[in-house]
Parts: structure tokens; sequence; C-alpha cells
């Protein structure tokens, strides 16, 4: 074959390659439906039983009640605004409003080698369960109307920006932060928001006098192993791919929720002579929001110490907020969500090292080039997360205060459920 023969294959080859790099991926369109609707499936049911087992039974329809309307909510918000907030160019801070309503965008659209309008519906699915996960903060005691619109005010003033500053190209990206599925953007922000819901609210009627207990355990363990399942596309999804990083993503994530439930299972069983179910799927959850932002940047190694040390800090953080601090995050979103995803951002800069042997990760950003760089970076994105939530979540509720007249249910309806009192319905018709 002579020069000039191989000259023109090797330019057509190089424009084949050139075409199909601009062209949808069937597999990565086909795992991130899949991811999807495994996402979804975290908000509903799985969220919406676990929470709703752990509230009393007078209270467990407003639960499932507040996550189905959130949902929808939500998706709408999204829709309509949101996905321009967080991910249109815009500026440092938040997206520009070209995509409002998806405008520009059609089937045809591309983002990355997925279609556009499917990788805004992967990320409406997170923007669906962080509201949702802020439930546990105020459960049992804040009013229908103020959920709603605290929960629609929190998205687009809280979430989206913070979304556009880590995976929108805003300033948070641009120092290279590592949040791969949401340590910041999930977790910190819903812990964030319901610590500061609680503490608005106040502990609900009896909290300090008596054990509030979970009214059906069977009815959470249920949900918490949806949320399982569905971590492995929240976390494998945001590889965008179908691909090695998913894969890694899934074990990684898998492993610490393994580690998490252990350890808290661990400690109970030293503390208290036995271990219980509520314990097992809580540091499950731990384990899992402490994974979450290094799933794309540790090994398994990694995930061992991460699960662990979620697992365990994780307990302590819940009884000292319980117990000392006495504020009633009544399902423990902070300890849980809010510190494994303080814990899991800072770790991402530890153990994405790629020196430390069987713990080693997939290294820094190309803008840091060592661990000091890498978890200033992290630590930097911690407090900004955890400043802007906690500041405009509370101007949010005091603002929802003045237009439905108060936050919270007033006492005889408390008293009553919130399943009645607000609804007009029972959970449980005996």
């Amino acid at each position: 074959m002579n020069k000039f023969a191989v000259s023109i294959i090797t330019l057509l080859s190089l424009c084949s390659f050139s075409a199909s790099a601009s062209e949808m991926s069937g597999a990565n369109t086909a795992w991130i439906l899949t991811s999807s609707a495994l996402v979804l499936f975290m908000t509903l049911p799985g969220l919406a039983l676990f929470y709703g087992g752990l509230v009393r039974s007078k209270n467990v329809l407003s639960i499932l009640m507040q996550c189905f309307t959130i949902a929808a909510i939500a998706s709408v918000l999204w829709l309509v605004l949101g996905y321009s907030l967080a991910f249109d160019e815009g500026n440092g801070f938040v997206g520009g409003l070209s995509k409002v309503m998806l405008s520009g965008v059609s089937k045809a659209s591309l983002s990355g080698d997925i279609p556009e309008v499917l990788f805004m519906l992967f990320q409406m699915t997170f923007a669906v369960i962080t509201p949702a996960l802020i439930i546990g903060g105020f459960a049992e005691r804040m009013k229908f109307s103020a959920v709603l619109l605290f929960s629609a005010f929190w998205l687009l003033a809280v979430y989206a920006p913070i979304t556009h500053w880590v995976w929108g190209g805003g300033w948070l990206a641009e120092m290279g932060l590592y949040d791969f599925a949401g340590g910041t953007v999930v977790h910190i922000t819903a812990g964030v928001a319901a610590l500061v819901a609680a503490m608005v609210l106040g502990p609900r009627k009896g909290y300090l006098k008596t054990s509030i207990l979970p009214h059906n355990m069977t009815m959470t363990v249920t949900g918490a192993g949806m949320l399982w399942v569905g971590w492995y596309g929240f976390n494998g999804g945001s590889a965008l791919g179908a691909n090695g990083d998913a894969a890694m993503a899934i074990l990684v994530t898998h492993i610490s929720a393994s580690m998490g439930a252990m350890t808290w299972a661990a400690i109970e069983w030293k503390k208290f002579g036995k271990p219980s179910a509520l314990g097992v799927v809580t540091g499950m959850v731990a384990g899992l929001g402490s994974i979450t932002p290094a799933s794309g940047f540790v090994g398994p190694g990694g995930a061992l110490v991460i699960g662990l040390a979620g697992g365990f800090i994780c307990f302590y953080a819940t009884v000292y907020i319980k117990q000392k601090l006495k504020i009633d995050d009544s399902l423990d979103v902070f300890p849980v969500h809010g510190v494994g995803g303080i814990l899991g951002t800072l770790l991402a800069g530890v153990f994405s090292s790629t020196e430390l042997g069987v713990f080693s990760g997939y290294g820094f950003a190309e803008v840091n080039s060592t661990m000091a760089e890498q978890f200033g970076v992290q630590l930097i994105g911690v407090l900004a997360t955890f400043g802007y939530t906690a500041v405009v979540s509370y101007l949010l509720l005091k603002l929802v205060a003045l237009m439905t007249n108060g936050l919270r249910v007033d006492e005889e309806q408390e008293v009553t459920g919130l399943d009645i009192s607000e609804h007009e319905e029972a959970g449980y018709n005996l």
C-alpha cells in the first residue's frame, strides 16, 4: 500500500473519530436513563418510606405527602428555571437564563455524548431528593403550606446556585473542588438547612420529656434498602457514562455503606449490649453520604476508611446534637447527611492521592498538585456551602413564616397529628 493510500485511510479514520466523538452514545444514554430512574426511586418510594416509618403513626401520611409533593414541585421548578440557574453559563455564582423552560434544547441536543434532556432529567432527580431530605429536620410540626413554600424558594435560592458553583462551571469548579455526586451540593446543603429549620421551629412537644419512637421500623428498613439500591444510580450515574468510573463509583459506594452499617452496629453493641435495626440502617446512610463526594476519586481501600469514619463520627454527632445541644433534628438529617457530607468532602482531598498504597485514589485536580492544596480547596468548599446555606435558609424560613402566619402548626394540631389536622386523612384506618 503506497503512502498516498495510507494517508487517505488515516485521514478518513480521523474524520470518522471526530464525527463519532460528537454523536450520542447509546450505552451511556441507556445507563443514565437507568440511573435517573434509580435516583427518583430513592425519593419515591425510598425516602418516603424511610422517613415515614421513623415518625409516629399520626404523622406518617404527612411525611409521604410532603415527599410526593416536593417531588412534583421541584420537577416543575427545575424545568422552568432551576436547570438554567444551575447549568447555563452565567457567571461564577449562578447560571444565566438562556435555558429557561429548556429554551433552545431539543431531543437532538447533546450534553457530552448523551441527550441534554436526559442530563437535565438526571439532574432533576437530584433536585427532587435534596429538599425532600430536609423534611427530617422539621417533621411532625411544620405547616404543609410552609413546607411547600420553603422547599420551592430553597431550591431556587440555595440548591441551584450551589449546584452551579460545583457542577455548572462556577467558582468552586474552577478551584478544582472534588464533589463527584453531591457531598456539598446535596448532603451539606440538606443537612445544614434541616439543622437551621430545627433550631428555628424548636423541638416537638414532649421531645425532652418522653421518648418519641419510630412507629414502623419495617417500613423504615424497607425504605433504607431502596435508598441503598438507588444510590448505585446516584453515584454511579454521576460518571455520566457506562464505563470504569461508574463501576468503581458503585463498588466504593457499596463498600462504604457496608462499613458504615457495621461500624454503627458495633458501637451500639459495645455501648448498649445490643445492635438495633435502626442503627444498622442509619450507619448505612452515614456511609453512603460520606462516600458520595469521593466516589469518583477514591479506590476500595479509601472507601473502607471513609465508611468506617462515617459510621463512627456520624454516630457521635447524632448523640451530641440530641443529648448535649438538645436540638430536635427529628430524623437526624444534619448529623448523618450533613456531617457525612462534610467528612466525605474533606476525605476526598486525602484519599484521592495516588501515593497511599492500597488506599490510593486517582489523583488531584489539575489545578492542585499536592494533598495540602486539594484538601484546602475541599475545606473552602465545605465552609462556603455551609455558610451560604445556613444564612439563606434562615432568611427563607423567616420569609415563609410571614407569608403563612407562622411556620408551625398549633399545639392542638400537633397533638392530633398532621395527618388529620393538615390533610383530613389517616395513614391507618384501624
